[in-house]
């Protein structure tokens, strides 16, 4: 058993496309907030979008602005990420995260965007993405 289990991913030339998927066996309540992190070897993690359903809270890592789109689906309680026009900074291992408590945009592009406030973990899942 495992509280957020992911799939998607793979390995596609720049400018391509990938959809990442997280399903949540775990409960939660709306007003959580999800996400998908990422990290490179040698390099932070880093949180790349963050949604809290209810309140219509979402908010992306600017460089992935206008090419990432992040959705939950509360009746298949499956996290999204649709990645397009991928780059190859974009590569990396994708996390998908659930933290019970608000969103803010400091876990994307801020501080706080470690995921260290994140309180369960998906496995990861490789994304790599070629020139």
């Amino acid at each position: 058993w495992v509280p957020l289990e992911e799939s998607g991913g793979g390995s596609v030339p720049a400018g391509g496309s990938l959809s990442l998927s997280c399903v949540v066996h775990t409960t939660y309540d709306r007003s959580d907030c999800f996400a998908w992190f990422r990290q490179t070897p040698g390099k932070a993690r880093e949180g790349v979008a963050v949604i809290e359903e209810d309140h219509d809270t979402l908010h992306y890592k600017n460089s992935v602005k206008g090419r990432f789109a992040l959705s939950f689906d509360n009746a298949k309680k499956e996290l999204t990420l649709q990645m397009n026009i991928l780059r190859q900074d974009d590569t990396g291992t994708y996390f998908c995260a659930l933290r019970r408590g608000f969103c803010y945009r400091s876990f994307v592009d801020g501080d706080e965007n470690d995921g260290s406030t994140f309180h369960v973990w998906g496995q990861g899942i490789p994304v790599s993405v070629s020139v």
